[in-house]
């Protein structure tokens, strides 16, 4: 896949004002589609550690825009930004940094209508204020990470779109939101790319434009020879591990693995089910045959190393996913589904964070990183360089694998 001109990191006064409209007319469609099967109301939705009340989601996006826009904040710290919220309780409602996640089911938050016309506000403001800044990337610093922040909560609200239809009646979708955010890219040839090695620079240019924090600083990196696979690895090679028993065969997991099957009742992803011999999956909420040819989507990382430990292969480190994606080659696909890697999620050296403290600095070590995008990654946000995050267990994001040879 090339990388698309059109990223939000390099984006323009004009081109961020249509983005964040985009983005927020995105957000209010999937909470639309939650509202219809009641999850605008809190006491409905399940206390999952997967998901957020929506009502309370769709606040926070706008309120995140607030403080860092609006209020000017040069820090995510409690009382780091000027003057006060549109809404009288904004910090104590929706400052993600302060309300605990068991706490966004209790609190008295205003209603829909009222949380509707608070995002309008602020993006209102906001388009008012980018009108006169200047194309500077100091000056539009802000307005990058208010879009990418809610592109992000946007993607979120997708997969709890997914978790919470699997559980009820589906809801009605908005029109486009399950389609893909960005055109799609090919499944890839058959068989592995064979890379010489080398080096390359590790997160880009960093020298101008907008620079996740986690993604610096930039490092000239050695990869040894490697051989990875064109495309990620496809539900019908995963059906084949399934046959054989692999969620019954201990030896291909890892421990921590092994102990999270016990906790388990699996022989099979999550979303799926058998009947006699016929396979199908749950996509929000309608059950679907599996559709053999497509990449395996809804695994975590332990399903991920079992498949590889069975295969014979290994997951890539992210280093290598970052050299084959830049490579230019164009047998090597992504964008489908976000991809589980070997790589922890760790700081690279001489690492600081930046203004939205708690985005990477309180997740090293406990996190695993995943590299590429999905389907429901808008195109702006998608970068070769991007690093996304998640703890091993998640299968409710839209993830998947691909592996290399030993």
């Amino acid at each position: 896949m090339t990388v698309n001109q059109a990223s939000f990191r390099h984006a323009g006064p004009r081109e961020l004002a249509v983005a964040l409209q985009d983005a927020r007319h995105y957000t209010l469609a999937l909470f639309e589609a939650l509202a219809a099967a009641g999850y605008d109301d809190a006491a409905r939705v399940p206390r999952l550690p997967i998901v957020n009340p929506p009502l309370w989601e769709l606040g926070h996006t706008a309120w995140f825009a607030e403080w860092f826009v609006l209020r000017g904040a040069l820090d995510s710290r409690p009382g780091a930004a000027s003057g006060h919220s549109l809404l009288a309780r904004g910090d104590d409602w929706f400052d993600s940094g302060i309300v605990p996640h068991a706490a966004r089911w209790t609190l008295d938050l205003p209603p829909p209508g009222a949380v509707k016309t608070y995002c309008h506000e602020v993006l209102d403001r906001i388009l008012d204020r980018l009108a006169h800044e200047a194309d500077d990337d100091l000056a539009l610093y802000p307005y990058r990470l208010a879009l990418a922040h809610e592109d992000m909560h946007g993607e979120a609200f997708l997969y709890s779109l997914q978790t919470l239809q699997s559980r009820g009646a589906p809801a009605p979708a908005p029109a486009g939101a399950l389609a893909p955010r960005a055109q799609s890219t090919a499944a890839g040839s058959a068989g592995d790319i064979a890379f010489p090695g080398g080096s390359f620079m590790r997160g880009g240019d960093q020298s101008r434009g907008f620079v996740f924090d986690n993604e610096r600083n930039a490092a000239l990196v050695k990869v040894a020879p490697f051989a990875i696979d064109a495309g990620l690895v496809s539900t019908a090679a995963y059906l084949d591990f399934v046959h054989d028993g692999g969620y019954e065969r201990s030896q291909y997991w890892t421990e921590a693995g092994r102990a999270w099957l016990m906790t388990q009742e699996r022989s099979a992803p999550r979303y799926w089910a058998r009947e006699g011999e016929d396979w199908y999956t749950v996509r929000f909420g309608r059950p679907v045959a599996l559709d053999l040819a497509e990449p395996v989507r809804h695994v975590n990382l332990y399903e991920a190393q079992a498949w590889c430990a069975w295969a014979g292969r290994r997951l890539p480190t992210e280093d290598e996913w970052e050299y084959a994606a830049g490579s230019n080659q164009p047998g090597f696909a992504w964008g489908q589904l976000w991809e589980w890697t070997a790589s922890p999620f760790l700081p690279f050296a001489g690492f600081e964070a930046d203004r939205y403290r708690d985005y990477s600095a309180p997740w090293f070590g406990t996190r695993q990183t995943l590299r590429g995008a999905s389907f429901a990654t808008p195109a702006r946000l998608r970068s070769p360089h991007f690093r996304n995050f998640f703890t091993p267990e998640r299968d409710d994001i839209f993830a998947g694998f691909r592996s290399c040879a030993l």
